[in-house]
């Protein structure tokens, strides 16, 4: 028995990265998972590769109306949903004096408006005891240059997190944050001109000495998802290698 046996799940931006690999891991720990995102090819091959556990449902999650459609095949499964993981987001790095006003609408379309109205449309499916996790950043604490606006939405992320715990407690829901350090994704490679040069200068800041793996902050997403995390809301768990620990 897994530690989700029977439960359902919605992981969104479930294609690739820690998305991907948090998804796989509630499966394997006996949920049936709906895994999200803008990218139906994508999402599809994830999903086959996931297994029978796992229903792809494509959708936007800046899209309102893609938001309403998920959940409407997700409540016509008749189980409610028991574990909700809002990890889609985007990153890029501008600095402030490049700044627009559309990489700004960009970012907090998805990551903060996205989020919120993600986690507010899933409320009439969300089952009592459920529970919320959101995606944090360890660039909330950093103050790295041309992070402005991403740190900024990760910051809403994790006041989100404090309030709508305090705000679910009636119904026995917790939501929690999982900060992840850098994760070695594609998204983090598609950061700068040469991701190697890149990885190698983040992996060099980490007490550990490395870039993090998907599957390791996937175990804090299936803990944080499961009973065994049952004392825990409005937390903040980082899995970052000790890089804003130590």
């Amino acid at each position: 028995m897994g530690l989700l046996e029977g439960k359902t799940a919605l992981v969104t931006g479930g294609s690739a990265g820690i998305g991907f690999a948090s998804a796989a891991r509630l499966a394997a720990e006996g949920a049936h998972v709906f895994i999200t995102g803008r990218r139906k090819a994508e999402l599809d091959a994830a999903a086959e590769e996931i297994g029978p556990p796992a229903t792809a449902v494509a959708g936007d999650i800046a899209n309102l109306a893609d938001l309403d459609r998920v959940y409407e095949v997700i409540g016509k499964r008749g189980r409610g949903l028991d574990v909700l993981f809002a990890n889609a987001s985007i990153a890029s790095l501008v600095p402030l004096e490049q700044m627009t006003e559309e990489h700004f609408d960009t970012l907090f379309g998805i990551n903060v408006r996205g989020m919120l109205f993600t986690v507010q449309k899933a409320l009439p499916l969300l089952n009592e005891g459920a529970s919320v996790i959101l995606n944090g950043s360890t660039n909330v604490d950093a103050g790295d240059e041309a992070m402005g606006v991403y740190a900024a939405t990760k910051a809403a992320t994790r006041s989100f997190s404090r309030t709508w715990a305090n705000e679910l407690k009636g119904r026995g829901i917790r939501v929690n944050t999982v900060t992840p350090g850098p994760t070695d994704t594609p998204a983090l490679s598609a950061l700068a001109p040469d991701p190697e040069h890149f990885k190698k200068q983040l992996a060099a800041r980490v007490p550990l000495g490395r870039l993090g793996r998907p599957e390791e902050t996937a175990a804090a997403v299936a803990f944080l998802a499961s009973d065994q995390s049952s004392f825990m809301t409005g937390s903040s768990l980082y899995v970052d290698g000790g890089l804003n620990q130590i």
